[in-house]
């Protein structure tokens, strides 16, 4: 009995490996909705993988459904995350598991959507389906971070980006920075572009810089007519000929951007720039993943830019601590992410 145990553990955590593989490859296609992987796998073996389909089409699960066809009938169901059992868009996930003829379905994670948190499983259990929660479940998670903390909080999950040199300078005192990184991280950081729903910078930055903020060096694969920018905003005002327009220009509080920027749907903002606003959003505790791309370059003085700008910690006391959440060498550079000192990086 240990050992069959065993071997469905290992089929199920496999089976779910690739469901979270199918997800990954549409993360910058589904957004407002979470990015989800499906698989079906039958008693012989095979498998039919889904994910979900840009806003307005399918779910994860049902394009997995109808990949498998008459084989769904008394297979199991991988699925990254909970089915939904509501109708939006689209009708109930639920419905469709049932009609299918499913007979088990293995859970990543529940959904604390208030229009799912739990009815999902609860659905399917009641039409007799077998049903388990909790396989690779870390893994899952941290894929759907933004979209679990939107659905918690209502906010989006904030990303601050960073380049620097190795003795932390942003730019020459002359304000000159291109390019401090190298081509393959900064097409790394348009990853996170693509990634995000929308992007903030300082209008100094835009004053200075005059950036489009669009993706360019990054192709995710995306329906015919769709982009990957990402909305971008400007704290601040911007002249009428800037290259960031069509932009948002907003003046007042962060938290309320943010609540804001959750009432409309963005899951993830990445703010970009500058030094000011990178230490306003760290500063009031906002920033929910750091990501700093090292040049290996020294500015060599103290006179650089830095990373932030304003007051910082007055005793080492006072130190904001996280923890390294990943380390990877992008080209020439190291690219160094941070979270906040807890297990699963959300808060």
């Amino acid at each position: 009995m240990q050992g069959r145990r065993s071997e469905q553990d290992a089929v199920d955590r496999e089976s779910m490996a690739r469901a979270i593989a199918a997800a990954a490859r549409v993360r910058c296609a589904t957004s407002p909705n979470p990015w989800v992987g499906a698989v079906v796998r039958d008693s012989e073996g095979s498998i039919f993988e889904g994910a979900t389909e840009p806003p307005g089409g399918a779910h994860a699960e049902v394009v997995a459904i109808e990949a498998a066809g008459d084989a769904a009938r008394g297979s199991t169901l991988y699925v990254t995350l909970e089915p939904c059992n509501h109708t939006g868009r689209t009708g109930p996930c639920t419905s469709a598991i049932v009609e299918s003829g499913i007979a088990r379905v293995v859970i990543g994670t529940e959904d604390p959507d208030p229009q799912v948190r739990g009815s999902g499983v609860a659905a399917l259990e009641d039409a007799g389906i077998d049903v388990q929660v909790g396989v690779q479940e870390e893994h899952v998670r941290s894929q759907l971070t933004p979209y679990l903390k939107h659905r918690r909080t209502g906010r989006p999950w904030v990303v601050l980006k960073l380049a620097a040199s190795l003795d932390g300078g942003t730019a020459a005192p002359n304000g000159t920075s291109k390019w401090i990184t190298s081509p393959e991280a900064r097409a790394d950081g348009h990853r996170l572009r693509a990634e995000s729903d929308a992007i903030v910078v300082g209008a100094g930055t835009v004053r200075r810089d005059d950036p489009s903020l669009t993706v360019r060096d990054y192709h995710p694969e995306l329906p015919r007519g769709a982009t990957a920018d990402p909305r971008r905003v400007v704290l601040g005002s911007v002249p009428a000929d800037a290259a960031v327009h069509p932009c948002t220009e907003y003046s007042g509080d962060l938290e309320t951007l943010l609540d804001e920027l959750g009432s409309e749907g963005v899951l993830q903002l990445l703010v970009e720039g500058g030094a000011g606003v990178a230490g306003e959003f760290h500063r009031a505790g906002l920033v929910d993943r750091y990501v700093i791309y090292l040049a290996p370059a020294l500015f060599g003085g103290d006179d650089a830019r830095g990373i932030f700008s304003g007051q910082g910690a007055f005793d080492v006391e006072d130190l904001w601590r996280g923890r390294f959440s990943s380390v990877e060498r992008i080209g020439g550079d190291l690219r160094v992410e941070l979270t906040h000192d807890t297990t699963t990086g959300e808060r």
